[in-house]
């Protein structure tokens, strides 16, 4: 059993250099018995469950062709794709996981977020985060042509670029204190959203940030634990 970890691909038709990576991906991992974790913006937007474009159809056929191999697929929302939902999962026997999840391997403890949570020094986003998480909002939405979601998503995607600019980048990254309390009795926490991949020792125990998938330089660093819990941190490639 391979279980692998990855987050913020923000795939979209405007990066195909990225779509071909996630495709290569599933491909190298197809016969390993794999169980896919994504935690979080494995779209670079997310309208709605409804959306359909050819490039999608491409990703949905190889995954599942990925999970007809005896592979599985869990997801959890980011702050990019948190509009995905169980409906877009179904077609590839996909599982839609909550905002935080917990998993055993070889007897250590692993908790499992996109990241953004523990971001809690960055109040305004945290502040809009809760309005536009609002179960009510956000059914609403999908009650509105695509067109309009897909304006609004171009809107919001604006809103995020002006503000990390304006903002210490430091306030963007996680709070201590979060990470503390996430950990809990857990023995790691892996988690995406901060675009800083690296392995934290937080009092004895192990924060894992995945990395960003980076059309430009063609990389992004990738988590693999097998079934003895040995953990590769890996620079996975893109062609």
């Amino acid at each position: 059993m391979t279980y692998l970890f990855i987050a913020d691909l923000h795939l979209s038709p405007d990066h195909p250099r990225l779509i071909r990576g996630f495709l290569a991906l599933l491909q190298h991992y197809q016969n390993k018995n794999t169980q896919l974790y994504i935690l979080g913006d494995w779209f670079n937007a997310w309208i709605g469950d409804d959306y359909t474009a050819p490039w999608l159809d491409e990703i949905v056929a190889a995954l599942k062709q990925f999970n007809a191999a005896g592979n599985r697929v869990y997801f959890q929302v980011g702050n990019r794709d948190f509009a995905l939902g169980q409906d877009f999962l179904k077609q590839f026997n996909g599982i839609l996981l909550p905002d935080t999840y917990s998993i055993e391997i070889a007897g250590q403890q692993y908790r499992l977020e996109h990241g953004d949570a523990l971001c809690t020094d960055d109040v305004g986003y945290q502040r809009f985060k809760k309005i536009i998480r609002n179960p009510y909002l956000v059914a609403f939405l999908k009650k509105t042509p695509l067109s309009f979601r897909q304006k609004l998503a171009n809107g919001f995607r604006k809103k995020s670029r002006d503000n990390k600019q304006q903002k210490n980048y430091e306030i963007m990254d996680v709070n201590d204190h979060a990470v503390i309390n996430a950990l809990g009795d857990m023995d790691y926490l892996i988690h995406g959203h901060t675009h800083r991949p690296a392995i934290h020792s937080v009092e004895n125990k192990l924060r894992i940030v995945l990395g960003d998938w980076r059309e430009q330089s063609g990389e992004a660093m990738i988590l693999e634990i097998n079934d003895q819990g040995q953990q590769h941190f890996i620079k996975w490639q893109i062609a």
